[in-house]
């Protein structure tokens, strides 16, 4: 399957930076507080940096990035089933 002639727009661009950015700062182990703060520093950098955006499209990509950091299962000793559980 070819990417064909696709030349990457604004939104593109800053949708790759922000998961760049994700996966380098160290933002998923973040408590949920801290996660908030760096997502308003992070997508107002966007903003800034690609000003193209629209705020709707800064919405769209602070939600997809959001999403991002949330596992789809939680992890940790909540998600383990019991003892008794396991043995059924």
């Amino acid at each position: 399957m070819s990417k064909g002639n696709h030349v990457p727009n604004s939104s593109d661009r800053a949708r790759d930076e922000l998961f760049s950015h994700i996966r380098r700062c160290g933002v998923l182990d973040a408590e949920e507080e801290q996660r908030q703060e760096w997502f308003d520093d992070t997508i107002q950098y966007l903003g800034e940096r690609y000003p193209e955006l629209t705020p709707a499209e800064l919405s769209v990509l602070r939600t997809i990035g959001e999403r991002y950091c949330a596992p789809a299962i939680p992890h940790g000793g909540a998600a383990q089933p019991s003892k008794q559980e396991a043995q059924v």
